[in-house]
C-alpha cells in the first residue's frame, strides 16, 4: 500500500498544481470562457450536464469495449503467426509497419463506402488501432526467451508446440501486457474518431456538436471523460497483469 501511494501521489500533486496555476490565469488573465475556461468552469458544466454526458459516455464505453478485445484478439493472432512461421514474417512484416503510416481518421471515410454507417466499421476502425501495439510487443517477448532454457529444452527432446507453450509463451507475457496497455489506452481515442465519421452518440459525437456551438467547456469536459475512460481500462489491464504474471521480477524502489 505505501509503495502504491508513493507511485500515485507525485503526479497527483503535479496535476492539482497545474490546476492551481490554470484556474489563476484564467481569472488574473479574465480569459474569455469561450477560448479557455476554468477548471471550476469546466467542474460546473460537467455537473449541470451530467445526465446527457452519461449516455454519451456510456455509448463510447461500449463501442469500446467491443473494439478493444477484437483488435486485441487479431493482434495476438497475427504476432503468433508471425512468430511461427518465419517466412510469412519475412514478407509481411514490413507491410504491417506500413499500415500504421495511414491515419486512422483517413481510413474513416472508406471504411464507410465500404461497410455503410453501421457498427462494423466502428469496430474495423478500433481493431486497425488496437491490434498493432499488442502484435509487435507479442512478437517481441515471443523472440526474447530464454536461449539457454530453448537449448536445454531442444536437447531434452521438447516438441514444437511444447517450447511455445512451456517457454516463449509465458516468457513473452510481460511484453504482451505492456502492448495491451498500450492499445487500452488507443482504443478509447478510436472509438471516438469512429464516432466522428458517423453516430448519433457517444463522446465523439458531442465532441462534433459542441465544436458547431463554440462549447469550449463542454469540449474540455469530453476531453476529460477520454482520459479518465483510457486511464480506467489501463489499470484494469495493470490489475490483470499483476494477476497473471507473479513471476514477473520487481524493482526496489
Amino acid at each position: 500500500m505505501r509503495s502504491t501511494w508513493k507511485q500515485i501521489w507525485p503526479p497527483l500533486v503535479a496535476v492539482i498544481f497545474l490546476l492551481t496555476v490554470w484556474q489563476l490565469a484564467v481569472s488574473v488573465f479574465h480569459v474569455e470562457a469561450w477560448i479557455l475556461p476554468s477548471p471550476l468552469d469546466i467542474a460546473r458544466e460537467s455537473s449541470s450536464n451530467a445526465a446527457g454526458i452519461w449516455d454519451h459516455t456510456l455509448a463510447t464505453l461500449r463501442l469500446t469495449l467491443i473494439g478493444f478485445p477484437i483488435g486485441t484478439g487479431v493482434g495476438l493472432i497475427v504476432a503468433l503467426l508471425l512468430h511461427l512461421l518465419p517466412g510469412v514474417k519475412r514478407a509481411f512484416y514490413p507491410l504491417l509497419i506500413l499500415s500504421q503510416n495511414v491515419p486512422s481518421i483517413a481510413l474513416g471515410p472508406l471504411l464507410v463506402i465500404w461497410f455503410g454507417f453501421g457498427l462494423l466499421p466502428k469496430i474495423v476502425l478500433i481493431t486497425l488501432v488496437c491490434f498493432f501495439p499488442v502484435a509487435v510487443a507479442a512478437m517481441g517477448g515471443l523472440a526474447q526467451s530464454d536461449g539457454v532454457m530453448m537449448n536445454y529444452m531442444k536437447m531434452a527432446g521438447a516438441s514444437k508446440w511444447q517450447i511455445f507453450t512451456k517457454l516463449e509463451l509465458p516468457h513473452s507475457l510481460p511484453s504482451l501486457f505492456s502492448g495491451i496497455k498500450i492499445s487500452a489506452t488507443y482504443a478509447v481515442m478510436g472509438a471516438v474518431v469512429a464516432e466522428w465519421i458517423g453516430a448519433d452518440k457517444g463522446i465523439g459525437y458531442y465532441m462534433l456538436l459542441q465544436k458547431s456551438a463554440y462549447r469550449t467547456d463542454r469540449m474540455f469536459v469530453a476531453i476529460v471523460i477520454i482520459v479518465l475512460l483510457s486511464l480506467v481500462l489501463f489499470a484494469i489491464i495493470a490489475l490483470l497483469e499483476k494477476w497473471l504474471v507473479r513471476w514477473k521480477p520487481r524493482r526496489n524502489s
